[in-house]
């Protein structure tokens, strides 16, 4: 008799959990899966059959083959040399040179700059005919206006870049020296036909568009951020930090303002996340705008600033300011770098505070990249919802990481928990935008911030955008969805009576 009141022996035993049985090796007709374990379908692409996992199938065999044979291409491609600009544009340009220096020579550069670019080009048609008699040179009618504009252009405007500027499908300008320019035209980089005398030409250039915004570039301050009258972002390197010579990046901004229907007219969003956004930008609603660089978060800032009531007071403080909200009642702030001997400063951070002051009643932000993300969090706590922002990020949920680790990266002495409450009890909604590589900008995320779980920030998602393929073009076809959940800040909504249509977008 045992402990437990059983008899030993094998009249005792009792069956356990499972019988052991020897293992057989298992049979060829078994290879794809039993009962407990069914075979894998392989997915099929919309409109084909589904496919069987063993048998390959032609079309997969022929994407495979597609797909290694650009990997191919790609491994044996030689590029070709830039030979800059050609035919027409290559004469005027060798004309340029010849007559410009004696144009200098009869002109006199100060009384040149108090006229117009008008009354310059009227001035200088007369000087330009005696130039061209002194060179023997003979122009038509087309050569001679050419010539004149890239003349004006020259020592009133940006030489070279002027062209580019007035494209309106050029969205991006990047100069890398004075040998070589890459543009952006719809989503696409592309070499432009444009090359600067030398690298001199092209400094001189870069000091005409920073100092117009009373900063400074050289060799003890080889870093500036500009902004053109436009409104068009500037970034300018240059040596010994740009080893190619001064590097000039300029983001270029439309004309027209951009407004969310349009938007969603161009296929970045679809008609229920417009109405959605339409509603937070209108509802006070506390925004974040997270995407990568070049992802149109600035645009689509701009566009939700179009749903603020006319009558609020509206603050927007940037590094360069480059943000054209569309209300009468907007006051930009921009900051200011230090002076040669590292005095005079004033950050984002400082400007947040004195904004405080400055009885506002929306605070917005161009970037936030430090601790003055925490500034803005008990801005939006405390009594100025419908504050926005953008940051870079690639989800809704690094975003939040991002905010945390700004604010610890500043001297605040809080605790981990504290900053995460904080951010939760401030964000209302994080708002996704992404560039996909075939260049289209689209929002692939709308997502609510609802609050604590623990230590955990708890977010839901109302929209989202699904992936499905790519057509022969090389676009992207996808899908916008709607999860179906009912909002958490339907509340908020009720309190200007858009509950219903906010609920009804997110459904």
């Amino acid at each position: 008799m045992s402990a437990f009141g059983r008899k030993n022996g094998p009249a005792g035993i009792k069956p356990g959990f499972g019988v052991a049985r020897p293992m057989h090796a298992p049979v060829r007709e078994e290879a794809r899966g039993g009962e407990q374990f069914p075979p894998l379908e392989t997915v099929a692409l919309p409109g084909e059959m589904p496919l069987d996992p063993l048998s390959a199938p032609t079309s997969q065999m022929q994407r495979n083959a597609d797909a290694m044979q650009r990997l191919a291409d790609r491994a044996n491609l030689e590029h070709a040399a830039d030979t800059g600009p050609q035919g027409f544009e290559a004469s005027v340009h060798k004309i340029k040179e010849q007559v410009l220096p004696r144009l200098l020579e009869r002109v006199d550069p100060e009384a040149a700059a108090t006229l117009t670019k008008d009354e310059l080009a009227e001035e200088f048609r007369p000087i330009i005919m005696e130039v061209l008699a002194e060179l023997k040179l003979t122009l038509n009618r087309r050569e001679q206006f050419a010539l004149e504009k890239v003349l004006v252009d020259e020592l009133l405007g940006l030489g070279p870049l002027e062209e580019l500027l007035a494209d309106p499908d050029v969205t991006d300008i990047m100069v890398n020296g004075p040998d070589q320019t890459y543009i952006e035209k719809k989503g696409k980089l592309q070499i432009a036909p444009i090359k600067f005398r030398d690298e001199e030409h092209l400094f001189q250039i870069a000091q005409r568009i920073v100092n117009k915004v009373g900063r400074r570039v050289d060799q003890t301050t080889p870093l500036a951020d500009a902004r053109l009258p436009d409104g068009s972002r500037v970034n300018v390197i240059v040596p010994p930090l740009s080893l190619r010579g001064t590097a000039i990046s300029i983001r270029k901004f439309s004309a027209k303002p951009i407004t969310i229907d349009m938007l969603s007219q161009w296929g970045a969003m679809s008609q229920k996340m417009a109405t959605a956004l339409k509603i937070a930008g209108a509802c006070r609603f506390n925004i974040v705008i997270s995407g990568g660089t070049g992802s149109g978060k600035t645009t689509m800032l701009n566009a939700l600033s179009k749903m603020i009531d006319p009558g609020e007071r509206v603050l927007t403080i940037e590094d360069a300011a480059e943000l054209r909200l569309q209300q009468p009642h907007w006051l930009p702030l921009e900051t200011r770098p230090p002076n040669l001997e590292g005095q005079g400063a004033i950050s984002i951070g400082d400007l947040v505070k004195n904004a405080l002051r400055m009885r506002p009643d929306r605070i917005i932000l161009g970037e936030i990249r430090g601790a003055e993300c925490f500034d803005l969090l008990a801005a939006m706590n405390t009594g100025h919802d419908g504050s926005m922002c953008t940051l870079h990020s690639n989800s809704p949920r690094e975003c939040l990481g991002r905010m945390e680790n700004m604010i610890l990266m500043g001297d605040i002495k809080i605790p981990k928990e504290a900053i995460s409450k904080q951010i939760a009890d401030s964000v209302d909604l994080i708002v996704q935008v992404k560039r996909l590589r075939d260049g289209s900008r689209r929002v692939t995320n709308i997502t609510e911030v609802i609050g604590m779980e623990g230590d955990v920030i708890v977010t839901q998602e109302l929209f989202k955008f699904e992936y499905h393929d790519e057509d022969d073009s090389g676009k992207i076809v996808g899908e916008y969805r709607s999860m179906g959940l009912r909002p958490y800040t339907l509340d908020k909504a009720r309190q200007f009576g858009f509950d219903q249509p906010f609920l009804e977008a997110c459904l």
